[in-house]
Order: structure tokens, then sequence, then C-alpha cells
């Protein structure tokens, strides 16, 4: 029996978890090198701040400042309802990071529409696992799958994730937003998917 994306979710958080720090550390390093080198000066980038055992860093964040690069990252948000509502972006300046809910970090006020990811490139989007096809493994929130469908055609969705959890086949749902690409320490930049899929529109 395949096993569901629960239980996927479950057994991926217990081996970030059980990961050791100096671990962690090594392979955030190497993403920070490989992140550097998929952008130009002036380019604009969403990316994300990484919670707990998350690959990556915050110094891939500010190695992408450093070069002149544009970073945008996310602020997530529900509406009166509960429902997860698109991402909104924020601009990342050095030190000025705010504490959040979820326990996310985030830019201040004010922050940028949703559509503001089209003008992106590339994106850097947080995974537990992603699959050749380009079928991602997320928290189940779904504020990315409602954020991505705004992404440009053009731009490069990037899944990261740690290299085991760059796997063959993960189960699929209709509304699932396929990546274009993974990021793994050992792997580096892995274009995903197959002849007649279709990713973020």
């Amino acid at each position: 029996m395949s096993a569901t994306k629960a239980d996927l979710r479950a057994a991926i958080l217990t081996a970030r978890r059980a990961l050791a720090a100096h671990e962690h550390d090594s392979e955030a390093n190497v993403l920070s090198r490989h992140a550097t080198t998929l952008v130009a000066a002036g380019e604009t980038v969403c990316a994300y701040v990484p919670v707990g055992s998350e690959p990556g860093s915050l110094e891939l964040i500010d190695s992408l400042h450093r070069r002149g690069v544009r970073v945008l990252l996310p602020v997530a948000r529900h509406d009166a309802a509960g429902i997860p509502q698109p991402l909104q972006w924020g601009q990342y300046t050095p030190g000025e990071l705010v504490e959040a809910r979820f326990g996310l970090r985030e830019p201040a006020p004010p922050w940028l529409a949703p559509e503001t990811i089209t003008v992106a490139r590339t994106l850097l989007v947080p995974a537990l696992a992603v699959d050749r096809a380009g079928v991602r493994l997320g928290r189940g929130a779904g504020f990315y799958d409602r954020s991505l469908r705004l992404a440009a055609r053009s731009a490069r969705v990037v899944a990261v994730v740690r290299d085991d959890e760059f796997v063959d086949r993960l189960p699929a749902e209709p509304h699932d937003v396929l990546m274009t690409h993974a990021l793994t320490p050992r792997r580096g930049l892995v274009a995903l998917g197959r002849p007649g899929m279709t990713h973020a529109t």
C-alpha cells in the first residue's frame, strides 16, 4: 500500500528533526553557494526564511542580497473564515525581520500584493519532498499552491530539499502546482518534469 501524504510528511519531519545541527548547517552552506549561482544582480527572487530543520538558512538570503538581488519573502495570512490566502510579499532588508505566526519570520509592513510574484524570475520554494515529475510535498496548508498559480509562465520554480527528499514519485492531486526544478546540496539544480506536464502558470 502506498504511503499517504500524511505518512510521508510525518516520516520526513521526523528525519529532519533527527538531523545533527552540524549536518544541517553544512547542507545549508552548500545550498547557499548553489543559490547564488542561479540569479544575477538586479533580478528579483522569491525566497523564504527556513523554520527549524527546514533546508536552507538566513545566510542564503543574505548572500543573494549581497549580490544585488532583490529578495521577496512570503507573508502568510488567513481570511476571516480561516482560509489560507495567496501569499503577500515583503522586500528583504537584513536585520529587519519580525516574528510572525507559525514560528515564521517575515518583513515588516508595508507588504506587496500577491501578484508581485509575477516579477520574480526564480522562486525558491520550501518543500518536504519533490519528485522527478515536479510534484511537491508541502506541509498541507495550501499557501504556496494558491500563490504559485500567479507566477509567470517563464519563472523557474525551485523546490529546496535535502538529497534524500528528492524522490522518484509522490502522490499527486489535480490542484498541485508542479515545480520546474529541485535544488539539493549534492545534486545542485535539477530540471524536473516530463513532456506534456504542466508547470506553474
